[in-house]
């Protein structure tokens, strides 16, 4: 159903008899997790040890979890507002931005010690690295900028104005770019990573404030979730042109991709979590759920399962881990 002009706008409508199937995620378990019913945001996975780091925002505290044994092993405070958290197993180090402080906190992998802490602009959010340059780059949501910190020192190197608040900050394998979404220009910026500087400017059709993103590799797409109206783009990033726009829940945050089943999670303030399968160049909705501020998703690639820290169930937080339809 055509919504609007440009890029198609494309109602999410639920598969044809979805109502008698099954839902499209079931829940395998569900983990107390430590700490007050309050806010959770972004998470990170690292495959090399199971570990998923879950910012748990209003606490400041950065909760561990190990998702072979199924149970937290640390609960690390000293994160104020922590939102953005990243595990770069190749370093062997997990970078968390702690916003309420304006900082970066770097911490070692293993042992789960803090190594550094820098300046990270005015409101740090998201977080990238760039293999090939090592460095770290974070949206300075407030700011209007991206800070670029050395990824070996854990020193702030430089700074990117973008032109606009930032959005999520990812990195695209394919280009070797750093690629942020910029709310009021409704446009996707890409930087050299080596040089710190902006190679290319490309407008989403269709969205409306883009925070969110997360890349397909493999099939050269970016999915970019849109805030201010509730939409979902899909980028081409051979030719970075809008492919298609699509329907999710109002205010979608943080998307996650799984590769291996092709299946793309959106996750929205208001609670719905729209799951996608990825056919060629497009997207068909296999169906979405509700529950309570359900706005951050992460993937395991290996195992397909889904994980949803949820912040206030009967007046406690927990994780609810799911399974996709069929696996």
């Amino acid at each position: 159903m055509a919504l609007g002009v440009g890029a198609r706008v494309l109602a999410a409508q639920a598969p044809a008899g979805a109502g008698a199937a099954a839902p499209v995620l079931r829940t395998v378990a569900e983990v107390p997790l430590p700490g007050r019913a309050s806010r959770f945001d972004y998470q990170s996975l690292d495959p090399s040890s199971g570990r998923l780091f879950i910012a748990h925002l209003g606490d400041g505290r950065l909760v561990v979890f190990d998702t072979r044994e199924r149970r937290v092993v640390a609960d690390l405070p000293g994160f104020p507002g922590v939102h953005g958290v990243l595990a770069v197993p190749a370093l062997g180090r997990v970078y968390a931005s702690a916003t309420g402080a304006r900082q970066v906190v770097v911490i070692d992998g293993k042992t789960l010690a803090v190594i550094a802490r820098t300046a990270a602009g005015e409101y740090p959010d998201g977080i990238a690295y760039a293999p090939g340059a090592r460095r770290i780059f974070v949206s300075d949501e407030q700011g209007g900028a991206d800070i670029v910190i050395d990824a070996a020192t854990g020193r702030a190197v430089g700074r990117v104005a973008l032109g606009g608040e930032a959005g999520n900050t990812v990195s695209d394998p394919g280009s070797g770019h750093i690629l942020v979404a910029v709310h009021e220009r409704n446009d996707l910026v890409a930087i050299d990573p080596a040089t710190a500087r902006i190679v290319g400017r490309y407008p989403v059709a269709g969205a409306g404030e883009p925070h969110g993103i997360a890349i397909d590799a493999a099939g050269r797409l970016a999915f970019v979730a849109s805030q201010g109206n509730a939409t979902l783009a899909v980028v081409d990033l051979t030719t970075m042109r809008t492919l298609g726009v699509y329907r999710v829940g109002r205010e979608p945050d943080v998307v996650a991709f799984d590769p291996g089943l092709h299946l793309l999670y959106v996750a929205s303030e208001s609670g719905r979590v729209s799951v996608f399968r990825e056919r060629g160049k497009a997207l068909a909705l296999e169906g979405e759920l509700q529950m309570p501020h359900a706005h951050t998703v992460a993937v395991d690639p290996a195992t397909h399962l889904v994980y949803l820290p949820l912040e206030n169930i009967d007046g406690r937080p927990l994780l609810r881990i799911m399974a996709p339809r069929g696996s």
